[in-house]
């Protein structure tokens, strides 16, 4: 076994938001505390949301003074918040530790309130029609800056939801960053944590075979959205090159067997691009994809990207592509566009913000 050198700087503790309950444990016992404190700790911070030991009045005064030993309390920081006009959807920017920024963003409606969580810097998945595929792979995020993310848009609006749904549809692919985003998914899980019903967790991707068979395998009830956006492979070789990899014939069965598996419908993502995937054939091949799945379409008409040539199609091809699916497949709902005036819609995160 090899011993540090004593000139080498001791590794700095880890971000509690990326710690399981066990995990906390296993540190405070290597200090000579008891287990159960950790217990007490993820309650203080997950459902009592302090962030900081002096208020925490149930834990030894020794222990709060040296809590950073055990780990950081201290979250990233918040850099920006944007917010829509109507107060409905914010755009949160949080500067890292090493100086990468993520977003992420809160989204109100009258019924719910969901928080799209980013899993990467940047994407390397390249999807043409993405903000994000633009800014190319910087790096993965761990379980910490996950969580973190909840933690912020949560901190922000007072925690005065109690029940809120989770989707990993910001910034990268989550199942290029599988280890990860399962760890804080697990986190968030926790009974005496935030206790967030799997069920209210959603995990997006562009399509890849193994982690999604991967996925199925957890025991776990999250559910798996499909960015398919194309229904030939000629097609979706342009827009999803990941596609290339893994073309429709593997990546449909995996979601077949995902749903037979979990007992959840798989929702297909299709983003309405005007002249490129919104003619009837596509909307009949689609419906019949949809059919063989246990399954329901999100129909997202385009937000527009600066720099990209694609349009939005007009609100009356939505409906037209829409109505010519309702016959055909188990479930149609077309998503209304949220953010997109702070650069905060589907497909725009990493791009812009308000005034640049």
């Amino acid at each position: 076994m090899s011993i540090a050198s004593p000139s080498m700087p001791a590794a700095p503790p880890p971000s509690f938001y990326g710690l399981s309950r066990s995990d906390l444990a296993e540190r405070l016992e290597g200090l000579g505390v008891a287990r159960y404190r950790a217990d007490q700790i993820f309650t203080w911070v997950y459902r009592k949301h302090h962030r900081r030991t002096d208020a925490m009045t149930n834990l030894p005064g020794d222990l709060r003074q040296r809590f950073s030993d055990v780990c950081a309390l201290e979250p990233p920081r918040l850099a920006s918040v944007h917010a829509t006009r109507d107060q409905r959807t914010h755009k949160f920017v949080l500067a890292l530790a090493d100086g990468a920024r993520v977003e992420c963003v809160s989204m109100r409606t009258e019924r719910r309130l969901t928080l799209c969580l980013s899993s990467q810097v940047g994407c390397a998945l390249k999807c043409s029609f993405c903000a994000t595929g633009l800014m190319g792979l910087q790096r993965n995020l761990s379980a910490a800056e996950i969580v973190a993310q909840v933690i912020a848009m949560g901190d922000h609006h007072g925690w005065r939801d109690e029940r809120f749904n989770l989707v990993f549809m910001g910034m990268g692919e989550p199942l290029a960053n599988y280890r990860a985003v399962m760890d804080a998914v697990r986190i968030m899980n926790d009974a005496r944590g935030l206790n967030l019903g799997a069920r209210r967790v959603t995990v997006s991707t562009s399509g890849l075979v193994p982690q999604i068979r991967a996925l199925a395998e957890e025991g776990m009830a999250v559910g798996l959205a499909v960015s398919l956006h194309a229904t030939t492979d000629e097609l979706r070789d342009q827009m999803v090159p990941v596609n290339q990899r893994w073309p429709l014939g593997e990546l449909l069965p995996a979601a077949r067997e995902f749903g037979l598996k979990t007992g959840r419908r798989v929702t297909l993502e299709y983003t309405l691009i005007a002249g490129v995937n919104d003619s009837p054939a596509d909307a009949d091949r689609l419906g019949r994809i949809a059919r063989d799945l246990p399954s329901k379409i999100n129909l997202i008409p385009y937000n527009p990207v600066p720099g990209l040539p694609w349009k939005r199609p007009s609100d009356d091809a939505v409906t037209a592509f829409a109505e010519r699916l309702y016959p055909n497949a188990p479930a149609v709902m077309v998503r209304k566009t949220l953010g997109g005036e702070i650069w905060a819609a589907c497909g725009q995160l990493g791009g812009l913000s308000p005034g640049e």
